[in-house]
């Protein structure tokens, strides 16, 4: 037997950055195979470790298959796609990367709130005759950010970064509303309930994860209560929004526009009802797609090697 056939065996699903894969394949064997392969459970059956991201599901089934899993590691936040009590009651650890994309994620949502709030009437292939140049001058305004109230669903960790440049940034007015008591915040920030974080808010901001109960969290009653100049802005996931609730009122004015970056089921269909609005922005799932934060969401694999060493990981998954 060779010294490679003696190394633990890690099943890779969904690609890595590649000095995170260097590095882990001079730890461990490393098999690169997605889960639609044929030949996934056979290369499965006999591995200690798996690597997965957002689309392969770990789940009891999956679980049944890899009798020698010790450790999934999950390059990212989210871990709606990882049974983690499961893989618990049968010995396997579940690590994952919370702060790996909290600063790219928190510029995203800045990012959309200017594109939404400040029109920016790009002219790219020719310029504006000056008839037009003048009119748009004359009648585009916007909005400033240090004038409006930011509410925040969720005061995790992207929620916290959403909030520290609100805050210390721009100067905006901070509320939030989140299931567990926060404490220590270095910006100033005021708990309410639900409804008022609603009616109150200039901008909804979505940052909630997907446990159970979160599915359309933000319905047709929670949108009813938003102001009609109210923006809402989702990076969370596409779960907890109702889509055709939110698009009901977008096309009756009554609220001022929407950016969504995650939607059920995703990539959405072709159908998706919020296509086609101007003050609607829709991409696909970038927030987290900087160079750093997907380098760090793959460096979930110091995590997987030390549980195959035996020792405890830095980033255990909550239950």
């Amino acid at each position: 037997m060779t010294k490679t056939e003696i190394l633990p065996k890690v099943i890779l699903a969904e690609g890595s950055d590649l000095r995170p894969l260097q590095w882990l394949k001079e730890q461990v064997r490393v098999v690169e195979i997605g889960s639609g392969d044929a030949r996934f459970f056979e290369e499965l059956a006999d591995a200690q470790g798996l690597l997965v991201r957002t689309y392969t599901k770990v789940n009891a089934g999956l679980l049944d298959r890899a009798p020698k899993l010790k450790v999934v590691g999950r390059g990212g936040v989210g871990l709606e796609n990882i049974d983690v009590p499961e893989c618990r009651r049968r010995g396997v650890e579940v690590v994952y990367t919370p702060d790996a994309n909290t600063l790219a994620v928190g510029d995203f949502v800045f990012g959309y709130l200017l594109q939404l709030l400040r029109p920016w009437e790009f002219f790219r292939e020719s310029i504006y005759p000056p008839k037009e140049f003048k009119r748009i001058r004359d009648t585009v305004r916007g909005r400033q950010l240090n004038e409006l109230t930011i509410g925040i669903l969720g005061m995790g960790r992207v929620g916290r970064r959403v909030g520290h440049i609100a805050a210390n940034g721009f100067g905006m007015r901070v509320i939030y509303n989140d299931l567990i008591p926060i404490t220590a915040l270095d910006f100033p920030a005021t708990a309410v309930d639900k409804p008022a974080l609603y009616r109150e808010a200039d901008i909804l901001t979505i940052h909630v994860d997907m446990r159970a109960g979160n599915e359309n969290l933000v319905g047709a009653e929670q949108i009813a209560l938003l102001k009609p100049t109210a923006v809402v802005i989702n990076t969370s996931r596409g779960e907890v929004l109702d889509a055709a609730a939110l698009a009901k009122a977008v096309k009756e004015k009554r609220i001022f526009g929407v950016a969504l970056d995650v939607f059920a089921p995703e990539p959405p269909l072709e159908a998706f009802p919020l296509l086609g609005f101007q003050n609607v922005l829709l991409t696909p799932h970038l927030a987290a797609r900087t160079t750093t934060a997907m380098e760090n969401m793959s460096w979930v694999v110091r995590d997987v090697v030390e549980v195959l060493k035996g020792n405890k990981a830095k980033y255990p998954a909550p239950l």
